[in-house]
C-alpha cells in the first residue's frame, strides 16, 4: 500500500512489511518476542475492545483481559482486596435542565437559556456578581485577578468558533485562559443559540464522558456555562456587543443541579516479589496506560485515511503545540493525492469509527504484560520487588496514575523508581522523519536522579542493538510538554525518579488508523527488552537511585 502514495519523497526508502488485518493468537513464551507482542496486541487493540475508553464496557473488557493473563501466569495480585483491580472513583456527570439562574427577578432556564458543566466540586453562585472578561481564548486582555476572583466571568465567544461548556474556542490560548480564570466562581461563554446537540451532550453525556468523583473536602472549582446572547444581556445589563472588558454586571442567584452516576474505571496492579530478603520490601514500578479514546465522530475510509495521515506527517513532522506549519508545508499537504484505485484494488472500502489505540497505549500495555511474563518465568528474580500498574484515565488527564500514586497499594516510600512506557510501537522511518529501527525518545531520566539517567545510558551500551536516544522532547520549556503528559509525572511529583520511554507521535495518533497492522513489532520487542534490562539493573542496585534533582510540589502545576 505504500506504493499507492502519489507524493514523491513522502516516505523513506525503508519498506514496511505488510501485516494482516487479523492475527490468530499463538501461545506466549518467557522471551520478549515480536511474535508474543503481536499476539497480545491484536487481542488488546481489536475492534471488540471498542477503543478502551475509560468509563465504557470496552475499558472493562480490556482490563479483564490483562487480569486474566496475570492470573494464568500466577502473578500475585496487587490491587484492592486481593484482586488485580484498583477501582478509581469516576462519575458521569449530567447537567439537570431544571437548573435556574435568577437576575433582578428574571429567571434563566437550563436547557433553553444556558447549559453548564462542572468537573469538580460545585461552588455556590448565590450572591455572586458578574464581570465581563473579554474574548474567550485571549489571555492578554483579561481583567485583574481581584476583578475575577469569586466572580461570574462572562466571555465573548472567539471569532469564527463556537464552544461547548467549559471549552472555549481558540485552541491552546483558550485553555490558557481557563487556567487564568481558575479563581472565578463560574465562566460563561456566550453563543448565539444553544444547539439541540449541545443540550443533549450536557444533559445526556456519552458513556466515556467521565470525571473523577470530587472528594467531599475538595475545594470548589469554577463551573463553566454556555449561554445565549439574550441571556448574557440579562446577566450584564447590556448587550454583549456594547460591554467593555472589566465592566461590572448584575448579582445573581443560582440553582445549578447535576446528577453523578458511577462510571467504571480501574487500574490493574500486579506484583512479583524480589529475591533478596533485605531488598524485597522495595519496588521498581513499571507502568503503561490501559485506556484509549473510544469511537470517532463518524465512520471514515480507513485505508485512505491511513495513507493520507502518513503522507501528511512526513511533510509536517511533529509540529508542536502552539506552533504553526510553514506555508510551504501547508501547500505540500494540500497537494497530497492518494491513488484510491490502487488502495481499493487490494480490498474494498472499509468504513471505520473505532479508535483502537494499538500504539497509544496498547503497545506499552502489552509490552508491560510481556515483561510481567518474562520476569515471572525467569529462574532468578531481581533483588527488589516489581510492581506493575496498568493505569486508567491517562487520556482523561492522568487520572488513574494520580489515584494510584496518591493511594498506592504498596508503600509509596518503598518505590525506588518508575519506568513508564507510552507509545513504543512505531518510530521507524515511515512514522517519523527522524525515525529508524533504533530510534527511542527518553524524557525525565535525569530530572530527579542523574544516577538513573546514567544507568539507562550504561544499560543501552550493553544491548545487542543499542538505541539512538532522542532527548529533544525533554528540554525545559518544550512546547509539547511531554514530561507532564504521561503517567510517570504522577510518580515524579512525589520525588520518585522516573524514565519515560516512547517512540513518539505519528500520523495515526488518536485516529481510527492506530491499529495493530501498523506496529513495528521487532522495534517494540527491542524497547521491551531494554526496559526489562533497565528494571533489572535498578532492582539489583545495592542502594536506591540517588535523588539529586529538584523535588516537586505533589499538588502543584507541572511545568516542563
Amino acid at each position: 500500500m505504500i506504493a499507492t502514495l502519489a507524493l514523491p519523497g513522502a516516505l523513506s526508502a525503508q519498506q514496511r512489511v505488510p501485516l494482516p488485518l487479523k492475527h490468530a493468537p499463538q501461545p506466549t513464551t518467557a522471551a520478549i518476542s515480536p511474535a508474543d507482542l503481536m499476539t497480545r496486541l491484536y487481542i488488546f487493540a481489536d475492534d471488540s475492545m471498542q477503543g478502551r475508553e475509560t468509563g465504557t464496557v470496552g475499558h472493562l473488557k480490556s482490563t479483564a483481559y490483562i487480569a486474566s493473563e496475570l492470573k494464568r501466569l500466577a502473578i500475585q495480585p496487587g490491587g484492592d482486596e486481593g484482586s488485580y483491580f484498583q477501582d478509581v472513583p469516576m462519575v458521569r456527570r449530567a447537567f439537570d435542565p431544571a437548573s435556574t439562574i435568577t437576575v433582578d427577578g428574571a429567571t434563566l432556564r437550563g436547557g433553553t437559556d444556558f447549559i453548564a458543566q462542572s468537573r469538580g466540586s460545585i461552588p455556590s453562585l448565590n450572591g455572586a456578581s458578574v464581570v465581563f472578561g473579554g474574548t474567550a481564548g485571549d489571555t492578554t486582555g483579561l481583567p485583574s485577578h481581584d476583578q475575577i476572583a469569586g466572580k461570574i466571568v462572562v466571555l465573548r465567544s472567539a471569532p469564527g468558533g463556537g464552544s461547548i461548556a467549559g471549552r472555549p474556542a481558540g485552541g491552546r490560548g483558550g485553555f490558557a485562559a481557563l487556567r487564568a480564570l481558575s479563581d472565578a466562581a463560574a465562566i460563561v461563554i456566550v453563543t448565539d443559540a444553544l444547539s439541540a446537540a449541545a443540550v443533549r451532550a450536557a444533559t445526556h453525556p456519552r458513556e466515556g464522558d467521565v470525571i473523577m468523583k470530587p472528594a467531599g473536602n475538595a475545594p470548589a472549582s469554577p463551573v463553566t456555562i454556555t449561554m445565549t446572547a439574550t441571556a448574557a444581556h440579562t446577566l450584564l445589563g447590556t448587550s454583549i456587543d456594547a460591554v467593555t472588558t472589566g465592566q461590572a454586571g448584575k448579582t445573581i442567584q443560582a440553582d445549578l443541579r447535576f446528577t453523578d452516576d458511577p462510571a467504571p474505571a480501574r487500574n490493574v496492579v500486579a506484583i512479583i516479589r524480589g529475591s533478596d530478603p533485605k531488598l524485597r520490601g522495595e519496588y521498581v514500578a513499571l507502568g503503561a496506560h490501559n485506556d484509549h479514546v473510544g469511537f470517532g465522530v463518524q465512520a471514515v475510509d480507513h485505508d485512505s485515511l491511513h495513507l493520507y495521515n502518513e503522507a501528511r506527517f512526513a511533510i509536517r513532522g511533529m509540529v508542536s503545540r502552539g506552533q504553526q506549519a510553514t506555508p510551504e508545508q501547508d501547500a505540500a499537504v494540500a497537494a497530497i493525492r492518494i491513488n484510491y484505485d490502487s488502495v481499493h484494488a487490494a480490498r474494498p472500502v472499509r468504513l471505520d469509527s473505532i479508535r483502537n489505540g494499538a500504539d497509544d497505549d496498547g503497545s506499552g500495555s502489552m509490552t508491560l504484560l510481556e515483561l510481567a511474563e518474562a520476569f515471572q518465568k525467569a529462574p532468578v528474580k531481581p533483588k527488589r520487588s516489581l510492581v506493575f500498574v496498568w493505569h486508567v484515565g491517562e487520556e482523561k488527564g492522568l487520572l488513574g496514575s494520580r489515584w494510584y500514586s496518591d493511594h498506592p497499594t504498596v508503600s509509596r516510600d518503598s518505590i525506588v523508581a518508575q519506568l513508564n512506557m507510552d507509545m513504543i510501537g512505531r518510530g521507524d522511518a515511515w512514522d517519523l522523519p527522524v525515525g529508524s529501527p533504533t530510534y527511542l525518545q527518553l524524557v525525565g531520566s535525569r530530572r530527579l536522579s542523574t544516577e538513573l539517567g546514567d544507568i539507562v545510558e550504561a544499560v543501552n551500551k550493553t544491548e545487542q542493538t543499542p538505541f539512538t536516544f532522542d532527548y529533544q522532547f525533554d528540554a525545559n520549556g518544550h512546547p509539547e510538554n511531554i514530561y507532564c503528559r504521561s503517567d510517570h509525572y504522577n510518580y515524579a511529583r512525589w520525588g520518585i525518579p522516573v524514565v519515560f520511554f516512547t517512540t513518539g507521535l505519528h500520523g495515526d495518533y488518536h485516529q481510527v488508523t492506530d491499529e495493530p497492522q501498523y506496529i513495528s513489532y521487532a522495534h517494540m520487542a527491542r524497547v521491551g527488552q531494554f526496559v526489562h534490562d533497565v528494571a533489572v539493573r535498578v532492582a539489583d542496585l545495592d542502594h536506591r537511585p540517588k535523588v539529586d534533582g529538584t523535588k516537586l510540589d505533589p499538588n502543584g502545576v507541572c511545568r516542563q
